[in-house]
């Protein structure tokens, strides 16, 4: 009765760690470039039912599971179009932006691509919503230039034409730019709030040569309210289950003492 007991008590544990992570991924269903996690449960030690440890048998009774972890899989979602010339989506999967944070200097990793241009000692740089500053492909900064008042309000103007130079200008492939990472298993990467992932001590990021990006364009996110909900109706099915076996151990344990009294 006792394992039957603790057994269902751990169930209905895992059930409701999983719905934790159920209602935060609805809580981001409006938060750009959000990625819904996913939760793996394993079982604990089974044992062999009626019967020596070392005999083979199919007759095998667990012991309960647990949450092993949560992880998140990041493909590309659906795109919205936007005013801001330093909104940028990720056309790619496993792709992320690298950020830092300027205090502590952690770097970390986001697919939300809603900058905004912060000013620092030494100039503009792009940043986060969360301040943090978004870095190029040597791992440095990302300037941003914004532009002089007086040539835009020329450039409104009815009698303004735009000068055209006749040679093109040469690009600088050495130039900073906004670059993308990826990593050889990101589903290993751990969320550390903010929309943002850290990977764990060994795993090393990768520049992505050709990366995709859409200026003007932000990723949506990627909770599916539908399944979010379906999942949300088979974990509170299974959490009154997980409590149906605990009432019932209770009591057939308050019976058997009853009668040996």
């Amino acid at each position: 009765m006792y394992q039957a007991f603790y057994t269902g008590a751990l169930g209905a544990g895992s059930c409701m760690a999983k719905m934790s992570v159920i209602s935060n991924n609805l809580a981001n269903i409006n938060n750009n470039g959000f990625k819904p996690l996913n939760t793996a449960f394993s079982d604990l030690i089974n044992y062999n039912l009626n019967d020596s440890e070392t005999a083979v048998t199919d007759l095998m009774a667990g012991n309960g599971m647990r949450m092993q972890r949560t992880y998140a899989t990041f493909g590309t979602e659906a795109l919205t179009a936007t005013n801001s010339e330093i909104d940028y989506a990720i056309l790619q999967d496993n792709a992320f932006f690298m950020v830092q944070d300027p205090v502590t200097g952690a770097i970390t990793y986001t697919r939300s691509g809603h900058f905004y241009k912060g000013q620092m000692e030494d100039g503009y740089y792009l940043m986060t919503d969360t301040g943090k500053l978004v870095l190029d492909q040597n791992r440095e900064p990302l300037s941003a230039t914004v532009p002089d008042i007086e040539k835009l309000r020329e450039q409104m103007s009815e009698d303004y034409e735009e000068e055209q130079d006749e040679e093109e200008e040469e690009i600088d492939e050495n130039a900073p730019r906004l670059s993308l990472y990826t990593f050889t298993n990101p589903s290993r990467l751990q969320c550390v709030g903010d929309n943002e992932y850290a990977p764990p001590e060994g795993m090393e990021p990768i520049l992505v040569e050709n990366p995709k990006i859409a200026s003007s364009m932000l990723e949506a996110s990627g909770t599916n309210m539908a399944k979010e909900f379906v999942r949300m109706i088979e974990c509170q099915r299974a959490y009154s289950y997980a409590l149906k076996m605990v009432m019932t151990s209770d009591e057939i344990e308050s019976t058997i003492n009853s009668l040996r009294g």
